[in-house]
């Protein structure tokens, strides 16, 4: 199965056990904070009331285990383990998504809105807009994206969509941008213009792969797959607490190592 990751950029693992028992459990933990946390819940509510964007919502240790539940389990997890090493989990993120979305986010300009709805927001993480103009870096560097359903949803309920083998060229364009700097240093490289570019080559030639999935399923993506959130159709349903996926994006641990670039 990451063999398909590194070739395709994302796996989709069917319904596991132990990873139905621990999103039941999780899911209880998100909602009763969501619930009952009115400071992180304004926070991240966005996009009008279509999103809430759910950053460290999950009250998990780093084994990805909630109060009174069980650690992260089941053969997604036992891939990436076998694949990158034991790497402490943060927080998890509850994106949850509703009818609707998207709708304009907090100080999103049109242009932003456009791009959010015709091109899902398509972005690699860790990359950070910063400044007043917004010139891309490189802060967080992700081993993986892990994307675990809550709840269920119909396909058209804004899935997880990814462009097929964009992080061949993702991969490809940063290789050339970081050349000859120490990877200690890459976080100060401005990486927009190659971001950009490898973007839109990225539109050209890479299918765009809907992952719509459910509870005990796991989403594998590559952590320099282009990837966005689909917006809701027309008609799609879901459970009343909406569309809820939780996501996990351990970093590697050594800045002073190129696993970022090199890595599976």
């Amino acid at each position: 199965m990451v063999g398909a990751l590194a070739d395709k950029g994302w796996t989709l693992f069917p319904v596991d056990p132990a990873l139905a028992r621990w999103a039941a459990t999780a899911r209880a933990a998100a909602l009763d904070r969501i619930a009952n946390d009115t400071a992180h819940r304004d926070a991240w509510l966005d996009c009008e009331g279509t999103w809430f964007v759910g950053v460290d919502t999950l009250p998990n240790d780093a084994s990805g285990a909630v109060p009174g539940g069980p650690p992260l389990a089941g053969a997604a997890f036992d891939a990436v383990t076998d694949s990158y090493g034991t790497l402490p989990l943060h927080a998890g993120q509850v994106s949850i998504t509703y009818p609707g979305y998207p709708r304009p986010r907090k100080g999103e300009s049109a242009a932003a809105l456009r791009y959010r709805r015709n091109r899902d927001a398509a972005h690699v993480d860790g990359l950070h807009a910063q400044g007043p103009d917004r010139r891309r870096h490189l802060l967080e560097r992700h081993a993986y994206i892990l994307g675990l359903p809550l709840s269920r949803a119909d396909a058209g309920a804004s899935p997880l969509v990814v462009w097929e083998g964009s992080h061949h060229i993702l991969r490809r364009a940063f290789a050339e941008a970081l050349a000859g700097t120490a990877p200690a240093d890459w976080h100060k490289v401005d990486l927009t213009e190659p971001y950009q570019s490898a973007r839109r080559e990225v539109f050209e030639s890479c299918a765009r792969v809907p992952l719509p999935a459910s509870p005990g399923m796991a989403t594998l993506v590559h952590r320099l797959a282009l990837h966005g959130v689909a917006p809701w159709d027309e008609g799609a349903e879901a459970e009343e607490v909406g569309r809820m996926i939780a996501y996990f994006r351990p970093e590697f641990g050594d800045v002073r190592a190129d696993d970022w670039l090199t890595a599976p």
